[in-house]
């Protein structure tokens, strides 16, 4: 691996195009790790286009079709398209933001931009629409399609197979990542291509397809999202989304929060969580610049890591108990969701993926007596019999 490559591990290739390499610009897709900062994929973005000496475009798009789109979720990516759009734009590199206006208007864009491309990198995402959007781009364009795994510390196909508990996953952990704990993508991938030129993006599409303008990403964007077809009743709350913000809260945890994690954490009124679900979720901040930054507040070096497989999940970092604690959930947690969706693709989000053990739990008790029956409508809406249930319930659809 070259001084600022990444592990080959991390990438793969989603159809069998060539690289054109007569193309004038290569495209970084962008549409899971939403940021400037700590990103294999736009790491590997920019170091083919260096390769190539061809500039780099960032194209970053915000679609309306797709289940659960609302002013809530808009608000809080624009905030984060915003973010990206002033630190490329500092950097000199091409950004390209395009929000829909109306279901499907975005169609064609990606291809449209591949006519002019070297090649089109793009984010591997485990789960949602992502996957079978990467796989339809990659039949339709006629240019190289790669995508970028940087979904966590462990790469996703570090794994040949699913881990159905906590303590198995630990375990494959402690046995395959140390040598991914030296791999980590740099801070600032950009600083690589300062000397590039920017990339022109083609009249006719910019004309088709327009680039959301500064004025629209930039907070409260009021107007522009109540025009949108989107759900308007869950509205835009006072957290901001973005990199910038993101790295806020990663530091205001780090300074008053972390210290209390290990002790408080199942106690919201103690208020000493993260906060950091919605960057992580978005992608403007990503766990290899947190577990970087833990790292660098306690100290850390490798002669305080113990790798023994035992599956525990204290003291084999050899940090302090609350940074153990929060790693635990950051790491092994959540990238367990991550392992089972990547080795369940069509049904993970199906009963039929549960494992035997929890779909021998339900099949005993299937024949319980229930005074009780609701459909998921019914559930959805709120019109139960329970009144803390629909209290609650309807806190989440509108609040």
């Amino acid at each position: 691996m070259s001084d600022w490559s990444i592990p080959a591990i991390r990438v793969s290739t989603v159809n069998g195009r060539p690289i054109r390499r007569d193309g004038d610009f290569v495209v970084y897709w962008m549409i899971a790790q939403r940021r400037h900062r700590y990103n294999f994929a736009l790491q590997h973005a920019a170091h083919l286009a260096a390769n190539l000496g061809k500039p780099l475009m960032v194209m970053e798009a915000l679609r309306i079709g797709h289940d659960w789109a609302g002013a809530r979720v808009h608000r809080f990516i624009m905030d984060g398209m915003a973010a990206n759009a002033r630190a490329f734009g500092e950097a000199g590199v091409t950004y390209y933001p395009y929000i829909e206006r109306e279901p499907g208007e975005g169609s064609g864009l990606l291809e449209s931009l591949g006519k002019h491309a070297c090649a089109v990198v793009t984010d591997e995402f485990p789960c949602y629409f992502l996957p079978r959007m990467v796989k339809a781009a990659g039949r339709k364009l006629d240019v190289r399609l790669e995508q970028v795994d940087g979904n966590g510390l462990l790469p996703l196909r570090e794994a040949d197979r699913d881990f159905t508990t906590a303590a198995s996953f630990r375990r494959h952990l402690q046995k395959t990542l140390k040598p991914h704990l030296h791999l980590f993508p740099l801070a600032e991938p950009l600083s690589k291509i300062a000397h590039m030129p920017p990339a022109t993006i083609p009249g006719p599409i910019l004309k088709r397809w327009p680039a959301a303008k500064p004025t629209t990403l930039v907070a409260p964007h009021a107007d522009f999202l109540a025009k949108l077809p989107i759900d308007q009743n869950v509205g835009a709350v006072a957290e901001r989304g973005g990199s910038d913000e993101g790295e806020r809260v990663l530091r205001r945890f780090l300074d008053s929060r972390l210290k209390k994690y290990a002790e408080l954490r199942s106690q919201p009124e103690r208020d000493v969580a993260s906060g950091l679900s919605p960057y992580l979720h978005f992608g403007h901040v990503g766990a290899h610049e947190v577990v970087a930054r833990i790292f660098q507040s306690e100290n850390w070096s490798w002669d305080e890591v113990s790798f023994r497989a035992l599956g525990r999940r204290r003291g084999w970092w050899g940090l302090s108990e609350p940074a153990e604690a929060f790693l635990d959930e950051l790491v092994t947690w959540r990238e367990i969701g991550y392992n089972f969706c990547f080795h369940h693709p069509d049904d993970y989000d199906q009963v039929a993926s549960l494992p035997d053990w929890a779909k021998g739990t339900l099949m005993e008790h299937v024949g319980d007596d229930r005074q009780y029956l609701y459909d998921l409508k019914t559930l959805e809406a709120a019109d139960t019999h329970d009144d803390l249930w629909n209290a609650a319930q309807r806190q989440l659809l509108q609040e």
